[in-house]
């Protein structure tokens, strides 16, 4: 998607993964370092802030990586104290940032995480199951034989009315063929072209009257069934459809907030490129569709 789409993305995933902790009424010290004291708030917060790797730890090993990084870190900042770092233009312009991002995420977790709610991500679920574009699948099964002969001498089987499943279990060289060849059910994209065209394009009953070749061999291919592929289950997609809801939240007061206040860019080439995101967003449609089921890779048949 776009490169707004990404952005959005970005920041609701930071926003999501920053929990602030549930302080107690007494914040304990947990260590200290020299003069600085390290609080069990600031224990929970290096918690939460582990790389990721650390963060598969056990709890209470995880609880150690992260005093032992917050002990590093008092260490080199009283360092930084005594050398006066926290009183330079360099450091106060980058707290300064820090500060105007950590506002910018307890703001979305008050306006986008916590007002989103469970009616909402139901009601954007089945808005956007009522819009999918139906699409037929088809349930069958084949029998795979290694050379064209084998398969017509197996068509000729059936031609004489020979149980499908049952040639199937005798001849197939393919795995499922203790379930008579039964490949369940598939759409388009699911199988290879060649026996994806084929096995579609029969009619429910129905058999293939010449061989199909794939890079695995030669197929007979038999269309059990045909119908509507269902919908993916609300709790299948219901994290992706949240993120649908907050991600639309989060632009509704974006623009208004942009709609509010008058954004100046002096740079000409950087208010180009800010203008030319602007455009691509007005104009994308979105194609986020939560709902649609996965597109699986070429299958064996």
């Amino acid at each position: 998607m776009l490169r707004h789409k990404l952005l959005v993305t970005a920041a609701i995933a930071a926003a999501i993964s920053f929990q602030a902790p549930a302080f107690a009424q007494e914040d304990k010290v947990v260590a200290k370092v020299g003069t600085l004291e390290i609080t069990q708030s600031e224990l929970d917060l290096a918690v939460q802030n582990l790389d990721p790797q650390l963060a598969q730890l056990p709890d209470e090993q995880k609880k150690v990586a992260a005093l032992s990084g917050a002990i590093d870190v008092k260490l080199l900042a009283s360092g930084a104290l005594a050398e006066g770092v926290d009183k330079t233009d360099d450091f106060k312009k980058r707290m300064a940032y820090i500060g105007d991002r950590e506002l910018h995420n307890a703001f979305f977790r008050k306006h986008v995480v916590e007002a989103t709610t469970d009616e909402e991500v139901k009601a954007r679920y089945d808005k956007e199951i009522a819009a999918l574009p139906k699409q037929e699948e088809v349930k069958a099964a084949h029998i795979l034989v290694k050379t064209e002969d084998e398969a017509k001498a197996v068509i000729a089987e059936l031609d004489g009315g020979k149980d499908f499943a049952a040639i199937a279990k005798e001849k197939s060289q393919d795995s499922n063929k203790d379930d008579g060849g039964d490949l369940g059910w598939f759409g388009p994209g699911r199988m290879v072209p060649e026996f994806e065209e084929a096995a579609l394009g029969l009619e429910k009953g129905a058999y293939t009257k010449t061989p199909v070749k794939t890079q695995f061999g030669f197929h007979v291919i038999k269309l059990e069934d045909k119908r509507d592929a269902p919908p993916p289950a609300f709790e299948q997609v219901q994290d992706q459809v949240k993120q649908l809801v907050m991600r639309d939240k989060y632009v509704a007061i974006l623009e208004k907030a942009k709609a509010d206040q008058k954004i100046e860019i002096t740079d000409e080439a950087l208010k180009k490129g800010y203008e030319e995101v602007g455009k691509m967003q007005d104009g994308a449609a979105d194609a986020a569709a939560p709902a649609a089921a996965p597109a699986a890779p070429a299958a064996k048949p």
